[in-house]
């Protein structure tokens, strides 16, 4: 599992002009199953997705398709996590 940081590094303004295409970006991975939460940090300069891609690569691919990549208004942080404790309910999602 990965999780992703995009830290915005134009104005607040700037996001907010490619919040719909970023949503509508991450809408898209929703469906596909390769998301399970995102949203943004407070105070609002960064945020979070938490993916369920398998593989750096994957990730590196998904984070080049984001209107905030291509439109160069934050840069990324991918983490590698392994949930090897988590809420049962939680389980299935992980799997």
């Amino acid at each position: 599992m990965f999780v992703v940081e995009v830290t915005y590094i134009k104005p607040i303004q700037e996001i907010d002009r490619f919040l719909v295409p970023h949503r509508d970006y991450l809408e898209l991975h929703y469906q596909k199953k390769n998301l399970l939460a995102s949203g943004p940090q407070n105070p609002r300069t960064a945020g979070l997705i938490l993916t369920r891609f398998r593989t750096r690569a994957e990730v590196e691919h998904f984070i080049t398709g984001d209107p905030f990549h291509q439109e160069g208004l934050a840069t990324y942080r991918i983490i590698d996590f392994d949930p090897v404790k988590s809420d049962p309910q939680f389980k299935a999602l992980l799997a």
